[in-house]
């Protein structure tokens, strides 16, 4: 038997042993913003996290394991994505106040629900998770970030399952965050943290989330199907004054285009595969370093096999 298949056999083993839903050759297009991608080897929901770590316990350490939260910031390619993808479902997307400035958080819970909770509760200063279209889980791991905030800013702690199936607790000190970055490792899925804000008003709360709605609703192309920001700003530069001198405002590739609207989202404008959005970012890239000398590095992941 080949190590590949042998590793799919432990999997299905696996399958008659947890209390989640394990799904081989699930389709991933549906659940990432993009609508394009192929299949994940086994796409694992766990029914809660004691679940998550005696799979991730029992399973060959060298199966790797993706989490996948809201699929907004994301390429899967065309080819799949071999091993585990864990999607976190309703367990871990619930919010709780602890008390009158700190909010408990499911690693599965969206933005606008951390920030809509917050309001409720008097708790301001989170309002920028409102224009963030991923979880919890995601954007700590990639200290998300907007109008001028960023997790980093907000984050007690976080409790992490790592690829070993441990559960550790991760204080922001710990968290080894830069932009669009932290040292979290490989495999290790963040399954709950602590945000913590300044006491406030709910309707100056909701006011600010009012404006951050509307600014995102004017300049960002919100009903396309697109992965958000493209990528990285450089220092002291803003990737889309880049990718808009270097001429490429509508440029397309395939079903892909640079938008028209924010030219640092790609979108896909019907059919694209994977291939071509992703084929279509390296040519601005490309276009960007022959312009004014920036190398762009991409923010959104591009994950599995061409």
């Amino acid at each position: 038997m080949s190590p590949l298949s042998a590793r799919a056999e432990l999997v299905e083993v696996l399958s008659r042993s947890v209390r989640g839903k394990l799904t081989p050759n699930a389709p991933l297009a549906p659940l990432v913003w993009f609508k394009s991608g192929g299949t994940a080897d086994w796409l694992f929901e766990p029914a809660d996290q004691e679940d998550l770590q005696a799979f991730l316990a029992k399973l060959d350490p060298k199966v790797p394991v993706m989490a996948l939260g809201l699929g907004s910031n994301l390429i899967v390619r065309d080819g799949g994505v071999p091993g585990v993808v864990v999607r976190l479902g309703k367990t871990f997307a619930s919010v709780e106040r602890l008390d009158e400035t700190t909010l408990a958080c499911g690693g599965g819970a969206s933005g606008i629900l951390v920030s809509s909770t917050a309001r409720d509760h008097g708790i301001a200063g989170l309002e920028f998770l409102r224009s963030i279209p991923g979880t919890v889980g995601g954007f700590c791991r990639m200290n998300g970030g907007a109008y001028g905030r960023e997790v980093k800013d907000i984050l007690l702690t976080c409790n992490v399952v790592l690829r070993s199936g441990e559960l550790i607790h991760v204080p922001l000190a710990d968290m080894g965050f830069r932009y669009r970055h932290s040292a979290l490792p490989e495999g290790a899925i963040v399954v709950s943290a602590r945000f913590r804000g300044v006491p406030g008003e709910a309707q100056a709360i909701q006011a600010e989330m009012d404006r951050i709605a509307a600014a995102r609703e004017a300049s960002q192309p919100l009903r396309s199907k697109t992965g958000g920001s493209t990528f990285k700003n450089p220092d002291g530069e803003k990737a889309w004054e880049l990718v808009d001198k270097a001429g490429c405002r509508g440029l397309t590739l395939g079903g892909a285009q640079v938008s028209e609207k924010h030219t640092n989202f790609l979108i896909n404008t019907g059919e694209a595969t994977s291939a071509e959005i992703e084929a279509l970012g390296e040519m601005v890239r490309d276009k960007v370093r022959r312009a004014s000398g920036v190398d762009l590095q991409w923010e959104i992941q591009r994950v599995g096999r061409p």
